[in-house]
């Protein structure tokens, strides 16, 4: 009998990664395949829906081959949280989908708040402030800026959950992502239908909401075709990059604080119970596991201003790279590596598209501080290094405070792009004045989560806490 695998498909803010992983835990093989991002104005992330579907057609016939000796048992889904696709009676695309990372929606999300009753019965609604990056605001800007497309809209999905409807068809999303809207009641585990009615969003543009390991539909046959997939595979419900990811980190079980260095940086912690959040400064978002629950605090440009760094600062190592066949990242961390720990005096702070926490300010902007003649490009490399390593220190710190009866490890469980550079990994270390550590599967991000979320769905292991 051939042996079972599953998949993970991980819808990200520049790719879609796949990963298939065997029954046995081990990785068979990953692919990513990008697509681009539009910004129209200063602020705005927005990214066309049919790209990410053409990305995940593109990544999974790079997987595909890989599995032909395997039988797929089942499909986890993982992706970008809080963006909005607006979908027509049609189930065709409104408008380009705008992304978590996108901060036009400040002044709606002040009127929600408002419209809920302040920002304490708002908590009480849904434990979690309104985010400028949360689907919610982005709704109501819809509402007052293009009531056209607003009027057309039927349905809105998450990025991962439009890749669903492609899939199998089907429309629903899952706990976590639900969490993410700004329009869920996270201690009762369903949409506030109240808070819906207070800020004026119709009920029935939101799915249905499972459980990450429920089953949420299947592959039908167009996929089939497109993709290579055989029909009839389970599609788990999945989950929302940041929370799946701490489950592929292994943070199921309290205690474990865990970073992942995307685009974002995320620190977060398991719980095994709700956690009240009475001053909002952390998001206490629905687990992948029934009754459990993910507290974090999210840095919106961790490893996205090392991109960013590459991209506008770093010409010279991006040609120089180019012409040794290797990548510009290696040469930039050798540039950092020379430099000494603290950059010479030059800071940088990291809020390139504003910022979540510890400080919540869609107007906050990046910055170097502390400019002289002296400095050079290896020291703005480890100066963007450290600059995020600090922010995400003062994330942790909101956390350890606040779950510190249930911290029972003094180690940081690093994922995610950022997780393989050393040099990070030491700063991260240094600044936290802790160790670090990995777990096999941490560099996949999202997909690997998603590809264990799976193998519970389809019985390949019992639950995801063994």
């Amino acid at each position: 009998m051939a042996e079972k695998c599953v998949i993970g498909i991980d819808v990200g803010t520049t790719g879609v990664k796949v990963l298939a992983l065997s029954e046995k835990g081990s990785i068979i093989q990953s692919a990513i395949a990008a697509y681009p991002l539009y910004t129209p104005q200063a602020g705005w992330t927005e990214q066309d829906p049919a790209d990410s579907w053409s990305a995940t057609i593109q990544a999974l016939q790079k997987v595909l081959p890989a599995c032909r000796h395997a039988r797929i048992a089942g499909i986890g889904l993982s992706g970008q949280m809080h963006g909005m696709v607006a979908l027509d009676n049609h189930m065709q695309v409104v408008r380009r989908a705008i992304l978590w990372n996108d901060q036009r929606t400040e002044k709606q999300c002040r009127e929600l708040t408002e419209l809920a009753g302040g920002e304490a019965a708002l908590l009480a609604m849904t434990n979690n402030q309104m985010l400028t990056g949360y689907t919610a605001g982005k709704i109501r800007w819809l509402q007052q800026n293009e009531p056209e497309n607003y009027s057309r809209t039927h349905l809105i999905l998450n990025p991962k959950d439009y890749i669903r409807y492609c899939l199998t068809g089907t429309v629903c999303t899952d706990v976590s992502d639900a969490s993410g809207t700004g329009l869920y009641d996270v201690r009762n585990n369903k949409w506030h239908t109240g808070l819906m009615s207070a800020c004026r969003i119709d009920t029935a543009l939101l799915p249905q909401v499972l459980e990450s390991t429920d089953v949420s539909g299947n592959i039908h046959a167009d996929a089939a075709e497109k993709t290579g997939l055989p029909q009839v595979i389970p599609v788990s419900a999945g989950g929302g990059d940041a929370v799946i990811s701490t489950t592929g980190l292994g943070l199921i079980q309290p205690g474990r604080i865990g970073i992942t260095l995307g685009t974002s940086g995320v620190v977060a912690m398991g719980t095994p119970s709700f956690m009240a959040n009475p001053e909002g400064k952390l998001q206490v978002f629905r687990g992948n596991i029934p009754g459990r629950f993910t507290a974090m605090g999210v840095t919106l440009a961790a490893a996205g201003s090392y991109h960013w760094f590459r991209q506008a600062l770093g010409r010279y190592e991006v040609d120089q790279a180019e012409k040794r066949g290797i990548s510009a990242f290696h040469l930039l961390d050798e540039a950092a590596s020379a430099v000494p720990a603290g950059s010479d005096g030059l800071v940088f702070l990291p809020y390139l598209t504003g910022e979540r926490c510890p400080i919540h300010d869609s107007e906050a902007r990046g910055a170097f501080i502390g400019l002289t003649s002296l400095h050079h490009n290896g020291h703005f490399a480890r100066s963007v290094l450290e600059g995020v390593a600090y922010s995400l220190r003062l994330v942790h710190e909101l956390i350890t405070i606040s779950q510190e009866r249930w911290l029972d490890s003094r180690v940081l469980v690093l994922a995610g792009a950022g997780a393989v550079i050393p040099l990070w990994r030491q700063i991260i270390a240094d600044a936290f004045q802790l160790p670090v550590q990995s777990v096999y599967g941490s560099d996949e991000g999202g997909a690997f989560g998603a590809a264990l979320v799976a193998g519970v769905t389809s019985d390949l292991w019992p639950d995801l806490q063994t």
